[in-house]
């Protein structure tokens, strides 16, 4: 991997992150380099799942491709801020 492969993942983790935070509803209380994080495993995740499904080589923009990587950035972001959340509040 190149660096500038290694950027570009990064800024569409990056977007495809803020995406998903976008998408789960409430405030999340995850920093910015989580929701880096998230975004990459989730960009990963999609692109994977639309290679699998045979819907990442299309003509143009790859939508499905697209939608599944947010959907995986939401799931993740949900996940991440109901643990972060749980854990910041103590038992009575």
């Amino acid at each position: 991997m190149t660096v500038t492969g290694i950027i570009t993942a990064l800024i569409v983790g990056l977007i495809i992150g803020a995406l998903g935070r976008l998408v789960v509803p409430g405030k999340q209380n995850i920093p910015l380099w989580l929701t880096l994080v998230i975004g990459v495993v989730a960009a990963l995740l999609g692109t994977a799942l639309a290679r699998f499904t045979g819907l990442a080589e299309t003509r143009g923009i790859d939508w499905w491709e697209i939608i599944f990587q947010v959907a995986f950035a939401a799931i993740g972001v949900a996940i991440v801020a109901g643990v972060g959340g749980r854990r910041g509040h103590r038992a009575l």
